[in-house]
This record gives C-alpha cells, sequence and structure tokens, in this order.
C-alpha cells in the first residue's frame, strides 16, 4: 500500500521501467549501455518495492538505496542476499551524507521523486555537486520543464537558474499517469542532469561578466550568497530588477550594472541566463565594495 504522505507513487509498468532503464544507460538494450567496468555507484533515492533497483543492480556496480519507510527493509534487505552490491540505507535523503554513502566514488543519482518535496530533494543533492556526475530523476511534468526552461519562457524561473547553476537539464520524456500505482494526479517526466553546469565556466571566468569587462566574481565561490542574490531577483517576478533589488543596490546603481551589460533599464530576471545574472551580481559586489 502506498503511503499518501510519503507521496508514494510506485513505477508498476514493466515497459516504462525498461524505457527508463534504457534512457539512463543501465539496459543492456541502451544504444551506449554504461560500461561494465564503470567506477561509479548509484544512489537511489526511495526504491519502495525495488521497481528500479534490479535494473541499478545489473550494471555491477555499487548501488546504495535510500528508503526511509520500514514497511520496504525486508524485500530490500532479500534483494541484497541475492545481490552483494546493493546496501540498503535506512533513512532520509533530506538528512543523508552523500560522501560518506558513496565511500569515496563519484556518484550518479536515480529517483522517483515525491512531487512535494522535488525542490528540497535538489537543492540537497547540489550540495554534493562536486561528487556526482549525473542525476536521472521521474518527477512532476510541470516541474521538469521549469528545470530545463530557457529564459524569456513562462516555465523559466529561481528553480531553473538554480538546476542550470550546477546541472546540464534535459527533459528525457513523459510518462503517462497509468504507468504507476497509485496514479498521481498529475503527469510525470524523467528528468536527467549533468554535472557539471553553468557554474564550472563562471569558476574559469568565462562569464559574461568577463565579457563585459566586469571584475571576476569571486563570490560564486560561495554558491549559496549568488543564490541568495537569485532568489532576490525573482522575488516578484512580473517586476523589472531594478525594483526587486532595491535592498540590495541604488536604483541607479542596478541600471548602471544593466547598461555596462548592454541590458534594457526595465530588464526582468526571467530574461536573464545564468551567465548574465552572475555578470550582474558580480558589478553589483564590485559597485557595493568602491563605494
Amino acid at each position: 500500500m502506498a503511503r499518501q504522505r510519503l507521496g508514494q507513487h510506485f513505477l508498476a509498468d514493466l515497459h516504462w521501467r525498461e524505457e527508463i532503464a534504457r534512457a539512463i544507460r543501465v539496459s543492456p538494450h541502451s544504444t551506449v549501455p554504461l560500461p561494465r567496468d564503470d567506477q561509479h555507484c548509484w544512489i537511489e533515492i526511495g526504491s519502495g518495492h525495488g521497481e528500479m533497483t534490479q535494473h541499478l543492480l545489473a550494471t555491477g556496480s555499487p548501488v546504495h538505496t535510500i528508503e526511509i519507510d520500514p514497511a520496504f527493509f525486508p524485500g530490500l534487505r532479500s534483494l541484497a542476499q541475492k545481490f552483494p552490491n546493493l546496501a540498503v540505507v535506512s533513512g532520509d535523503i533530506l538528512k543523508a551524507d552523500l560522501a560518506a554513502i558513496a565511500s569515496g566514488r563519484r556518484m550518479r543519482i536515480y529517483g522517483n521523486l515525491p512531487y512535494y518535496i522535488t525542490s528540497p530533494i535538489l537543492h540537497h543533492l547540489f550540495a554534493f555537486a562536486g561528487l556526482i556526475d549525473e542525476i536521472d530523476i521521474v518527477i512532476q511534468t510541470e516541474v521538469a520543464l521549469r528545470l530545463a526552461a530557457q529564459p524569456g519562457t513562462r516555465d523559466y524561473g529561481y528553480l531553473s537558474v538554480v538546476t542550470q547553476f550546477y546541472t546540464r537539464p534535459e527533459f528525457v520524456f513523459e510518462i503517462p499517469r497509468d504507468a504507476f500505482e497509485p496514479p498521481p494526479e498529475v503527469a510525470s517526466a524523467l528528468v536527467t542532469l549533468r554535472l557539471p553546469g553553468e557554474r564550472a565556466k563562471l569558476a574559469l571566468g568565462s562569464s559574461a561578466s568577463s565579457a563585459a569587462g566586469a571584475p571576476a566574481d569571486s563570490s560564486l565561490d560561495d554558491a549559496s550568497r549568488f543564490l541568495d542574490f537569485v532568489k532576490l531577483c525573482f522575488s516578484q517576478k512580473r517586476k523589472t530588477l531594478v525594483n526587486n533589488l532595491r535592498s540590495l543596490a541604488k536604483p541607479d546603481q542596478v541600471r548602471e550594472a544593466l547598461s555596462t551589460l548592454k541590458l534594457r533599464p526595465d530588464s526582468r530576471a526571467e530574461q536573464l541566463p545564468v551567465a548574465l545574472l552572475a555578470a550582474l551580481h558580480s558589478l553589483l559586489l564590485a559597485s557595493a565594495e568602491s563605494v
């Protein structure tokens, strides 16, 4: 029985399990399966009955499955007796120390995520971004579109920027409601997030700030500081950056920074890609330090 409070919707359809396995390269029928000597480990979020666990185990790589619901422990421990490369981790993904679980290996992540905590889970995974090469997740289609949205589109927002800062998202395919038991009220989709994302380019000084002649933004090493700035930029989506950034900088300073970047004075956050938001951050920091 699915527990509603945990947002459980099990992937019951064998066809869609195989489609996902092919897409994430753990099926022998994948166009380019993962190499058998792959040195990564898999971290599975919420294995449930093990619907996808056996696909991951078939790669031969270590699989650490993190499950919060005790009802599934007997079945998973039975599976671990058959597959020595499976380790069952009891606990909450939001509290899990993934670096300790991976024990020095680089990680690939798979999960059929509860819709109501997708964003907190992603933020927790991004805290370990330096150790992760790929994240494959089944999530609500509406959220999947937001992760991969481009500037200037309706779906582009703070979550898009955070995701693209850390990863290179790809909307892989949609999965029908009836593939799950019980069926969710909304459509689902598989999304692949490959790491690193824009952050790696910005750290190398190839951001728009460098192109515009702005000083290098050393604060990008402090990701939380930059993302707090992004959150402020999107605080009221319909308002301009000049208005949303009033608590950070004077309107004239924001207009001058936008002009330096050859952007209109009435620009909104939803129009700027990650690199330009980083460039704006850099210019405003430099402006504040020169005062």
